[in-house]
């Protein structure tokens, strides 16, 4: 009795919690004596009388330790005890504990280049094919194709890296990497126990084709949404890169004389200056064009322009006009400002692509120094053949009430959206999320902020809007943002700065003051466009798919 006590308190899981090295009980034979065999038929009380015995000392051991009966030699298979129930109060806090004071785990492995998706229109694309894609190298050449249109067409280099993994995952290709350089897209597609396959695209010409960008974004998202296959995929970018754009030059001819003249009219100038400067944007159009047909290139294309408008204007302040040919000047300045290539050199640089962002800065920076060096070429010939000197510090602001204002803003921004070959259906709204911008850029400067941070302020909200009405509208947020902060940047400064280092020698300090002035306050309103993009990007993670499910209910 004393040893079946003890073997039952060794059994305890109190006292032995981990009864697995204990030694199970024999199953004995059915010749084994003290076994009863029962039958099917035997009652359930008779069944168990010879174990009686054993229950009522289980009893009394039950009684006397809380532990439970040992084996039965009759039970065909051996009894484990069961293990006591952990405080699950105590294991929640331990974790939490834990959660506090450990630090983070280091990754096992490298991240899947389609978790790169995350947070762009293009997350979570619907695998088309459940197995190797036996046309892996056709889909290499599209995604090349795609990439070199998307970089035509002005976008930028984080938007056509997600375009490119949406659309290889797509189709089926797993192990794809994606290296872009400036002008260069290079993919490498590597799958198991297969030779690596490696192809190169280098983007050597530029163009204005917003739609035709918004045309591209689309095809990205039907693909990624799983409607269109390969063989669709490819004829619908041909279609694409073969379509006329929206406007025919004319038209874009005369879209820049309107918006020289409207953003004359909205820092200040008059009737006339407006005339003036609607008279000679036209004419750096037709000049800009016959130097891209004799092949020219942009530094002294953008220079030759720069110099025609400015000598203009000195022209007609030399014959006595009753203008101000600084703001004359500003419309055509506005119109050769780089500002899509720094929107989009800024957005690199912060999105992690440094040599491509360093390669379009470069670029911008160029057609920076070739605009105010025609600039500087114009203001001396003019002094060379006698032009008086002229006024370049009366400002005193529009000539127009705020809303007239608002007006010609909503009418600059429209013209500088054909000018870039913008769908038609994203004029108007880009036109509105401009003057939203300068209502509240009016509101900020009334409030007393400075003449650097109220533009950039102003750019945040646009960059936020776009982006909202971007994706709503089935376009990369690029498109809406850079026509719309057009009015933003300090024409007026930029020519002020180079009257006072070429003719005003006095002030030349003042004059490179102004000029860095005026590179802060571009690279701000570019800076304040990328960052209302991001910090808009948490409250338009859903627009992106429920665009996708509207276009698979199509």
């Amino acid at each position: 009795m004393a040893d079946k006590s003890g073997a039952s308190k060794r059994r305890s899981p109190d006292t032995n919690p981990s009864p697995v090295a204990e030694q199970l009980p024999v199953v004995g034979s059915p010749g084994t004596p003290g076994q009863a065999e029962s039958s099917p038929g035997t009652p359930d009380k008779a069944r168990s009388s010879p174990a009686a015995p054993g229950k009522a000392r289980a009893k009394v051991a039950r009684k006397a330790g809380g532990s439970r009966p040992p084996a039965n030699p009759t039970d065909a298979l051996p009894i484990t005890p069961q293990a006591a129930r952990p405080d699950r109060s105590q294991l929640a806090a331990r974790k939490m504990l834990r959660r506090l004071v450990q630090g983070e785990a280091p990754p096992t492995q490298a991240m899947n280049l389609v978790e790169r998706l995350a947070g762009s229109p293009f997350a979570n694309p619907t695998v088309q094919v459940g197995g190797p894609d036996v046309g892996a190298r056709r889909t290499l050449d599209f995604a090349l194709s795609l990439a070199e249109t998307m970089f035509r067409y002005g976008a930028g280099a984080l938007e056509v890296e997600t375009s490119i993994i949406a659309v290889t995952a797509a189709f089926g290709l797993d192990n794809i990497e994606v290296d872009i350089t400036n002008q260069s897209v290079v993919l490498n597609y590597s799958a198991k126990d297969q030779t690596p396959t490696t192809v190169l695209r280098v983007v050597r010409s530029w163009t204005n084709n917003y739609a035709g960008l918004t045309r591209v974004h689309q095809l990205v998202t039907d693909i990624a949404d799983g409607g269109v296959d390969r063989s669709e995929a490819i004829r619908r970018l041909e279609e694409i890169t073969h379509r006329p754009k929206p406007f025919p030059r004319w038209m874009v001819t005369a879209a820049f004389g309107v918006f020289a003249a409207a953003i004359v009219a909205f820092i200040g100038g008059g009737p006339l200056g407006s005339l003036i400067s609607f008279a000679s944007c036209i004419g750096v159009d037709l000049l800009s064009r016959q130097l891209g047909r004799w092949r020219v290139p942009e530094f002294f294309a953008t220079a030759t322009s720069a110099a025609l408008v400015t000598f203009i204007a000195m022209l007609m302040w030399w014959l006595e006009a009753p203008i101000s040919p600084a703001l004359v000047v500003v419309g055509g300045i506005l119109l050769l400002l780089p500002t899509g290539r720094l929107v989009s050199a800024t957005q690199d640089a912060i999105n992690g692509f440094p040599v491509t962002a360093a390669g379009r800065f470069l670029s911008a920076f160029l057609v920076f120094a070739g605009l105010v060096s025609g600039i500087a070429v114009a203001l001396v010939f003019g002094k060379l053949i006698g032009v008086p000197e002229l006024d370049v510090t009366s400002s005193e602001g529009s000539l127009y009430p705020l809303p007239v204002v608002a007006v010609f803003v909503f009418v600059a921004i429209a013209m500088i959206c054909v000018a870039e070959q913008t769908d038609l259906s994203l004029i108007i709204p880009t036109s509105l999320i401009g003057t939203a911008g300068f209502l509240l850029y009016s509101l900020v400067v009334n409030l007393g902020v400075g003449y650097r941070l109220a533009p950039a302020v102003a750019a945040v909200l646009i960059g936020m809007l776009a982006r909202v009405v971007a994706l709503r509208m089935g376009a990369p947020q690029l498109v809406v943002a850079v026509p719309a902060v057009m009015f933003l940047y300090p024409g007026l400064t930029i020519f002020r700065s180079m009257y006072d280092l070429t003719i005003e020698t006095d002030v030349t300090g003042a004059g490179a003051i102004g000029l860095f002035n005026a590179l802060t306050i571009i690279l701000a309103i570019a800076g304040g466009v990328v960052l209302g993009d991001n910090l808009a990007r948490p409250f338009t993670k859903k627009l992106s798919s429920n665009e996708r499910r509207r276009n698979r209910r199509r």
